[in-house]
C-alpha cells in the first residue's frame, strides 16, 4: 500500500456510515491582473492524495455499498497550456495518488447531487478549520453554506479534528521529508554563520540561507524569515529585515526549508562579527540552558502544557539572580509566546495543544526564548525533535549549539 492509500485509509476508519468526505485542494488567489501568488495545496487534501495541482476535488463515500473513493480534476486547458503549462492527465493523476477512479470538476456537483439522493447520504464531512472570523472563506466554507441551503436535512461534520489527529503521528516518509529539509535549513544557517560581518544589512545575511536553499533546489521556505539584529530581535515576529546591523548586535534568523511539503524550522541568535558580549553570553546560556531542560522533559505521556511549565520555572530561578524578575508574572515581560508547537506538513502542523499529552511520532519545535528590549537583547534557539518511545530525538542536532561552537565556528570563518 502506497503512503497516500495508507492515508487514505485511515480516513475511512474515521468516517461514519452512509457518510461522504469532500476535500478541496484550492486555488492560488490573484495578486492583481492576471498575476496569481504561488499554488500551495491544501495539506489536508494532498495528505490522503499526493496530487499538487490546484483546483481538484477529492471525494470518498462509506455506504452499504463499501467505500468509494473518486479523484476529480480539470479538463484539458488546450492552448493555455502554452502559457501556462498543461493540466494534470487522468494518466497522471491515477499514477499520482493511486485512486482508480478519475473524473472531471465539472461534472463534480451533478455527480455529487447524484450520489447524495441514490445512497441516502445522512452526513458530509467536509474541513470547517477557520481561525479568524473576519478571514475569506475557504472553498470548504463556502461549499458548506451552499450545502446546507440545497440540503437542509445533511448533517455537517467537520474533518479538522480528524486529520489534527491524523496528522499529528509522522510516518516514516514524512520524518524522511522532513530530515532533509532540515538538513537544508542547517546548511543555510552555517552559510549566514560563516558570513555574517557587522555592518551587513539583515536582507544580505539572510541571502546566504536564500542562495542554499536555491542550489539544493527548494523552491518554497517553511515560512517567511525572520533575521532581526539588535533591539528588532525582541519582536517575535519580525520580516521587514531591511536594517543595518552593527558589530556588537547579535542577529536573531528563525527560518525553515521545505521539502516536498514538509518542513524544518530552526532558530539560531548569534553575533554578527563572531563574539558574544559578556551580558549576551549570560541570556543566550539562560535560554540554552532551559532549552535542554524542556528536551529532556519530553516523553510520550507527558502533557503539552507541561513543557511551557518547565522552562517558566527555569527563568524565574534564573532572571531572579540578575534582578528581572521576582514573580511568575514577570517573567511574561521577557518570555511572551509558547516554548513548542507541531510541526510537519505545516509550520504550525495542525492539532490541539491544551489537553494533549506527547506520543511518539510527533513532531514538535523546543524554541525558548528572552527578549530584553531595554539591553537590546532577544534570543530564541529552536530545534526540532521527535517524541520516541522513551524520550526523543533531536532531529537538528548537527546545528552549532552552545556559545563556544558557534564563536569557534566563526572566527574559522573570519580567517584571511
Amino acid at each position: 500500500m502506497g503512503n497516500f492509500e495508507n492515508n487514505r485509509a485511515k480516513l475511512e476508519g474515521r468516517l461514519t456510515e452512509n457518510s461522504v468526505a469532500i476535500l478541496f485542494a484550492g486555488q492560488a488567489p490573484y495578486k492583481r491582473g492576471d498575476e496569481q501568488y504561488p499554488f500551495s495545496p491544501d495539506r489536508n487534501f494532498y495528505y490522503v492524495t499526493g496530487i499538487e495541482r490546484e483546483n481538484c476535488i477529492f471525494f470518498m463515500a462509506k455506504t452499504a455499498s463499501g467505500i468509494t473513493t473518486t479523484l476529480y480534476i480539470p479538463r484539458d486547458n488546450g492552448i493555455l497550456a502554452k502559457w501556462v503549462g498543461s493540466n494534470i492527465t487522468v494518466e497522471e493523476a491515477r499514477e499520482q495518488s493511486e485512486i482508480e477512479q478519475i473524473e472531471f470538476v465539472d461534472s463534480f456537483l451533478k455527480d455529487f447531487g447524484a450520489f447524495l439522493f441514490k445512497h441516502n447520504i445522512k452526513t458530509v464531512y467536509l474541513d470547517l478549520e477557520n481561525r479568524d472570523w473576519n478571514a475569506s472563506p475557504t472553498a470548504s466554507l463556502s461549499f458548506a453554506k451552499e450545502l446546507g441551503e440545497k440540503y437542509p436535512a445533511i448533517q455537517l461534520q467537520d474533518l479538522y479534528p480528524i486529520f489534527s489527529d491524523l496528522r499529528l503521528i509522522k510516518d516514516e516518509w514524512e520524518l524522511e521529508r522532513m530530515r532533509r529539509a532540515m538538513h537544508i535549513t542547517e546548511e543555510g544557517f552555517f552559510a549566514m554563520m560563516e558570513n555574517a560581518r557587522g555592518g551587513m544589512m539583515e536582507y544580505e545575511i539572510e541571502a546566504f540561507f536564500d542562495f542554499v536553499l536555491t542550489k539544493r533546489g527548494v523552491r518554497h521556505k517553511a515560512f517567511q524569515t525572520i533575521a532581526a539584529a539588535g533591539k528588532r530581535s525582541t519582536i517575535l515576529h519580525y520580516v521587514e529585515n531591511n536594517q543595518q546591523t552593527k558589530d556588537g548586535d547579535l542577529i536573531l534568523v528563525d527560518a525553515g526549508a521545505q521539502v516536498g511539503w514538509y518542513n524544518g524550522d530552526i532558530t539560531r541568535t548569534f553575533p554578527v562579527s563572531g563574539q558574544f558580549t559578556e551580558r549576551q553570553k549570560v541570556i543566550y546560556n539562560i535560554v540554552l540552558s532551559g532549552q535542554k531542560k524542556v528536551i529532556e522533559t519530553i516523553q510520550p505521556g507527558v502533557a503539552f502544557s507541561r513543557l511551557n511549565e518547565v522552562l517558566k520555572d527555569h527563568y524565574l530561578i534564573e532572571l531572579k539572580k540578575l534582578g528581572l524578575a521576582e514573580t511568575m508574572e514577570d517573567i511574561t515581560k521577557y518570555y511572551y509566546h509558547g516554548v513548542s508547537h507541531y510541526l510537519g506538513a505545516e509550520t504550525h502542523d495542525i492539532g490541539r495543544y491544551m489537553d494533549r499529552d506527547l506520543q511518539e511520532g510527533m513532531v514538535l519545535t523546543v524554541e525558548p526564548g528572552l527578549y530584553i528590549e531595554e539591553w537590546n537583547i532577544g534570543i530564541r534557539i529552536e530545534d526540532d525533535v521527535l517524541v520516541t518511545h522513551d524520550g526523543c530525538e533531536v532531529m537538528t542536532q548537527n546545528m552549532l549549539r552552545t556559545v563556544d561552537e558557534i564563536e569557534a565556528f566563526m572566527a574559522k570563518g573570519r580567517k584571511v
